[in-house]
């Protein structure tokens, strides 16, 4: 399905949900998201686009394919979070469903998730199957908590070794294949249904977090207030990801900023000093057995080189995000983020 080959229709007088998405330099891939929802969407719905200054031309691109769309054309880069609470307050559903524009709607799957969030209410926050370009399962639609025991595992290399284990790979729930329904730690922001209640009363997305972490840190502050994230499998779609980051080093940076900032957010007091050990040897370890295994695998010599890009570099992660001051709403528990 095209952008050219759909219209989007006009938004309906009362939209059950609100449908956001945040975009950047990804005109093509937006256009065929856009499509994809409009093809697949009967729900009434409302489709809220906030381009955040693209300089692809993203904006004019559609404006001119789909004028219906409301479209906001922001002349700063607000980042993933802020630019979903610019975009939310514009929105009048009873859901918001935050779409990245890199993925494709598949076979209903918002209808299928708004179906799904009227049968478990109680859930807050609902999201569907993720798969990847190639149609393999994406894990980190949903993931669990950052906590001391997985930090550990993921730097001692147990979370690999026994990729299949709930107990060493707690983040990924093992070989979970995301085939049933249950509950779950995080929803990944990529496809995440809220309601709209839910989201004023937490304040949305904490800004301090420009790209990861901000649904981490979301789904920790709901779970306090209550509400339980659940996911369904039978609402699918694509999700390309990383179309919006040429260098994986940088995104990887990224990801341990915000995993510290987790840790200090979230991790009680007595266990944060260990978590942040963990986090700053966590480089340091995968680039020491990527340099151990070069010599028997092909490819062990490149990710040696990627992490040692990414612990020559650790000035710019190891303190998390700065400026970080934790807000007052914010209390115990764990949390984190999948990406690695």
């Amino acid at each position: 399905m095209t952008a050219a080959m759909a219209q989007a229709p006009a938004a309906a007088p009362d939209p059950l949900v609100s449908i956001l998405v945040v975009s950047y330099n990804t005109r093509a891939m937006t256009l065929e998201c856009l499509a994809s929802v409009i093809a697949e969407t009967r729900v009434p719905y409302e489709l809220i686009v906030l381009d955040n200054a693209s300089p692809d031309g993203s904006a004019a691109a559609i404006a001119a394919e789909f004028p219906d769309v409301r479209l906001i054309a922001s002349r700063e880069n607000h980042g993933f979070a802020k630019g979903n609470n610019h975009a939310a307050r514009e929105a009048r559903g009873r859901y918001l469903l935050l779409l990245n524009p890199d993925t494709l709607v598949l076979d209903g799957a918002i209808d299928r998730l708004v179906a799904f969030a009227g049968r478990t209410p109680q859930a807050g926050i609902w999201g569907g199957r993720t798969l990847k370009g190639d149609r393999s399962l994406d894990p980190v639609c949903a993931f669990g908590d950052q906590t001391l025991w997985s930090l550990f595992c993921r730097t001692s290399g147990l979370a690999r070794v026994f990729a299949g284990s709930a107990v060493f790979n707690p983040e990924l729930y093992g070989s979970w294949a995301r085939d049933s329904e249950r509950e779950v730690g995080v929803i990944q922001g990529c496809f995440l249904l809220v309601e709209r209640r839910l989201w004023d009363s937490l304040g949305g997305f904490d800004p301090v977090f420009g790209t990861y972490g901000e649904e981490t840190d979301f789904c920790r502050r709901a779970r306090n207030s209550g509400a339980r994230p659940r996911l369904t499998p039978e609402a699918e779609i694509i999700h390309y990801g990383g179309a919006s980051s040429k260098h994986q080093a940088d995104k990887q940076i990224l990801i341990l900023k915000a995993r510290m900032t987790l840790a200090r957010r979230h991790l009680p007091a007595w266990q944060q000093p260990a978590a942040g050990f963990l986090l700053r040897m966590w480089p340091f370890s995968r680039m020491l057995g990527a340099q151990l295994l070069a010599p028997l695998h092909p490819g062990a010599a490149e990710a040696a080189a990627y992490w040692n890009t990414v612990w020559r570099r650790r000035d710019e992660w190891r303190n998390g995000i700065e400026g970080n001051v934790p807000r007052a709403e914010h209390s115990g528990g764990v949390a984190g983020t999948a990406g690695e």
